[in-house]
């Protein structure tokens, strides 16, 4: 295992960096330059295969998942799984991962061959992803779970908006609407009943009825906010009934 006092002096400013960006130490740079090595280097020197980041990506492609799953499912805790299941899956998919990639930088430490270096490869959104993932890896195998789970929670927070997400294609006003047209009930009807607050700091109070019956109340900043709070009441029990 490569031990810090054998690195270059490449190889620490990498490591001080990436230590920065995680903000944990780093204790095995080994993982970490493994984590940022791209498959093109590995070919051009002959080294065995496991040497690029494909493992790490691995590991960290399955860590994410669950990482991703606990951060939603105490976020939404009124969430059902299909809404569950729409959210993970855009929050780990390649063009997410690459979008955070790119937020942190990720790409000015892949190490790429010299055959493709200034093709832009470091800034594909496949090769961000991947890196990101082996990073992630690299982070649950030098310090486990829960600070690598802190890490992954910390830049979601810093780089996601879960409203907008929430409010955007997959969201609980048409997973309502899916849920009556599936029962044969007609398309659920949103109707503002009330308002406070001053003008710059509204709150709107909507209910929403669904075959001419209130089933769902819901407040929020803005309209679409309160009628997503209403939709997922109404959501909960059209289920049940």
């Amino acid at each position: 295992m490569l031990e810090r006092k054998q690195l270059d002096s490449v190889q620490k400013k990498k490591v001080k960096a990436i230590s920065a960006m995680t903000g944990l130490p780093v204790c095995r740079p080994a993982l970490y330059l493994k984590a940022l090595r791209h498959r093109s280097l590995v070919a051009e020197r002959n080294l065995a295969a496991t040497e690029s980041y494909e493992q790490l990506e691995f590991m960290g492609d399955a860590v994410l998942d669950l990482i991703v799953s606990e951060i939603i499912y105490k976020k939404f805790p009124e969430a059902g799984e299909g809404l569950l299941t729409q959210l993970r899956s855009r929050l780990v998919k390649g063009e997410m991962l690459a979008q955070i990639g790119r937020n942190i930088r990720l790409m000015d430490y892949i190490e790429l061959g010299d055959r493709v270096k200034n093709q832009g490869v470091e800034h594909s959104e496949s090769v961000l992803a991947d890196a990101f993932e082996a990073l992630v890896g690299a982070v649950y195998e030098d310090h486990g779970y829960e600070k690598c789970r802190d890490f992954v929670a910390r830049l979601y927070r810093r780089y996601v908006d879960f409203d907008e997400m929430i409010s955007a294609r997959d969201n609980y006003k048409s997973m309502l609407l899916e849920a009556a047209q599936a029962k044969k009930m007609p398309a659920p009807v949103y109707r503002i009943v009330g308002e406070s607050g001053p003008g710059h700091e509204k709150t709107f109070d909507v209910e929403v009825r669904v075959n001419d019956r209130v089933l769902g109340a819901g407040s929020g900043k803005n309209k679409k906010k309160a009628e997503q709070a209403a939709a997922q009441e109404a959501l909960n029990i059209l289920r049940n009934m």
